[in-house]
């Protein structure tokens, strides 16, 4: 094994076992022997040396390349060590560190989202073919972080459940203009408009989430209530009673955060309520993965808290309420990765297998950053005025009650309706 990377993971990995074969074809055992051992393959000397030398782009890449083979478990099992050993702190030799400090000096310039920029960037994960998305998300192709209300809810319902948790902290009335900026395939337009009975315009950047949201207000009969466009928000001119933002913050780059938290100001009307749902930090600033930089997220950047709040401040916008959801995103993850990898052989029929290996790798690696590492989410309620929200939150439970019971009726409604169309048909 290459003598550098043998002394690097020396010193990296100190519990459990993890067996590497270099390309040579010896052994080589990491830790301290406790555990399930975990097994893999380096198929080439190259591969070595590139690992060696940058880690945290160059190890996925060999993965993904097809130079590293897993032979014990899978991908997410070698990362359960990995990153249980290093926290979130994964470089920690000397040229390691320098190869960070120069990232962590150059991230906004891989952050400059132009109107331009930011549109190529967004097409390139979120134009990826419908069918790819439809294998791993639920019915409601949200792609954002589920909320389980119970350890043992299904993903279709933490992500209802993530609806509606949004929704009762938007405080929606019949008829508010609502905003939804990145509004992906329209999942959660569509039920603020279905039974809040709100007017919402949706914006992306995707052309395909744009035509696929459309369509899908066309089939549930809400075109006048749930309009989707294909445009950049910082085009947009009219005030909002309401906004919302859900997955779409990491998509905005550092330097540009004075100018969306301004944005959204002049846009969220003075008795106003914006919600924004965004993966962040809870150790403080620091860079993209440059794996996920290169090609998964270009563009992209997950702040921590204390980079987010000085620029809402300054915005003018009062924060109303901030809530940490921690573990959720990991389990929503691991269903993403165990959907994906049931249905392995069909997103390479759409792709190929180096896709696969990329995108398996993703899944794996960003639900084991969330477990052991430093990714949460938070949701950020803002206003105008203080009072524009009540003074507990008592009301978030009882409105999630109340849109349970509308659900429930709407679902109940809807099954006697096909019930009487069949057998109206037979």
């Amino acid at each position: 094994m290459n003598a550098i990377l043998k002394a690097a993971l020396s010193r990296m990995i100190y519990t459990g076992t993890l067996i590497i074969i270099d390309s040579s074809g010896k052994s080589q055992t990491f830790g301290d022997g406790t555990g399930e051992p975990m097994r893999f393959r380096i198929n080439s000397a190259a591969a070595e040396r590139k690992i060696a030398f940058d880690p945290s782009l160059h190890f996925p890449e060999a993965y993904m390349n097809g130079d590293i083979d897993v032979l014990d478990g899978d991908i997410y099992d070698v990362l359960k060590i990995i990153f249980e050993n290093t926290g979130a702190t994964v470089a920690k030799e000397p040229w390691m560190l320098a190869i960070e400090g120069i990232r962590r000096a150059t991230r906004r310039l891989y952050q400059m989202n132009t109107l331009t920029r930011a549109s190529s960037n967004v097409q390139r994960h979120y134009d990826l073919s419908e069918d790819l998305y439809k294998l791993f998300l639920d019915t409601d192709m949200q792609y954002s972080c589920a909320y389980f209300e119970r350890p043992d809810a299904t993903l279709e319902e933490a992500q209802l459940a993530k609806k509606r948790h949004i929704a009762a902290k938007l405080l929606i009335e019949k008829g508010h203009k609502t905003l939804d900026i990145g509004c992906g395939w329209g999942g959660l337009g569509i039920y603020l408009a279905k039974h809040l009975e709100a007017n919402v315009t949706g914006v992306t950047l995707s052309q395909e989430q744009h035509g696929i949201a459309n369509k899908r207000a066309f089939d549930e009969g809400l075109t006048a209530q749930a309009q989707f466009n294909l445009q950049d928000y910082r085009t947009i001119e009219e005030s909002f009673d309401r906004i919302v933002s859900v997955g779409m913050f990491e998509h905005v780059g550092i330097g540009h955060f004075p100018e969306y938290f301004q944005h959204t100001a002049r846009l969220l009307k003075k008795d106003g309520v914006f919600l924004l749902h965004s993966i962040g930090r809870s150790d403080g600033p620091s860079y993209t993965n440059a794996f996920i930089q290169k090609y998964i997220f270009p563009g992209g950047y997950i702040p921590a808290l204390s980079e987010v709040l000085p620029h809402i401040e300054k915005a003018g916008l009062v924060i109303t309420d901030i809530e940490i959801l921690r573990l959720h995103y990991a389990d929503t993850l691991r269903i993403w990765r165990q959907r994906f990898m049931e249905n392995r052989e069909k997103a390479k029929a759409i792709y190929d297998e180096r896709f696969c290996r990329m995108w398996e790798f993703y899944l794996a690696a960003s639900e084991a950053a969330f477990r052991w590492q430093n990714l949460v989410v938070f949701q950020i309620q803002l206003a105008h005025r203080q009072e524009a929200v009540p003074l507990t939150r008592n009301y978030i439970e009882k409105e999630e009650k109340r849109l349970k019971r509308l659900e429930c009726e709407r679902s109940s409604a809807n099954s006697q309706v096909e019930t009487k169309e069949s057998v109206a048909g037979r």
